[in-house]
């Protein structure tokens, strides 16, 4: 006799290939908003927040949408690769958890940046309608199947900071393809 509890236990595709096909609405999102905001925000940031380098603010505003389309797809390799390491150990892999962990936690700084910012930023309006959500329900459903690992602390900065090493890296990616160059400081 089949019991429904070892069904509610079983961590499908929806779970682990769901995390591909969150980030993908997510980024598309992202591609079509990135570069034409950055054009019409950067001199408000920068006057709002004279701190930060300059060197930042010109690399941010030299980012163009082929750019960005290719970075965009070298993430998309990343993320997909931690998506199927989720699916072939049934959301065991720790690739996959911490992926899934930064993509949470990545929606909360898209979060953070609409309050930095005074207003929309790329990628604010799938955070809460569709990053943090799939990331909960996700981590709900790795819990029930008894797979979760214990999530202290520190697996949050490392899971941070590999999606930014991973985000750098997209970005490097992408300059070497498009044949693009980095903002050089003056």
């Amino acid at each position: 006799m089949t019991n429904s509890s070892s069904d509610e236990q079983t961590v499908g595709g929806a779970v682990t290939l769901g995390l591909l096909a969150a980030w993908a609405l997510h980024d598309l999102e992202e591609l079509a908003t990135v570069p034409g905001w950055w054009r019409r925000n950067l001199p408000a940031l920068r006057e709002r927040y004279p701190a930060v380098p300059e060197a930042v603010w010109r690399r941010a505003g030299a980012v163009e949408g082929r750019e960005f389309a290719v970075a965009v797809g070298a993430m998309a390799a990343v993320v997909a690769s931690a998506s199927v390491a989720g699916r072939l150990t049934g959301g065991r892999s720790a690739a996959y958890q911490t992926a899934l962990d930064a993509f949470g936690l990545h929606g909360l700084v898209h979060l953070a940046q609409v309050g930095l910012a005074r207003g929309y930023t790329p990628g604010s309006a799938t955070s809460p309608l569709v990053v943090v959500p799939f990331t909960l329900w996700a981590r709900h459903r790795l819990r029930r199947a008894g797979v979760l690992r214990a999530t202290r602390p520190r697996d949050l900065a490392v899971g941070l900071g590999l999606a930014g090493a991973a985000t750098v890296g997209a970005h490097a990616v992408a300059r070497r393809l498009t044949g693009a160059t980095a903002a050089r400081p003056r």
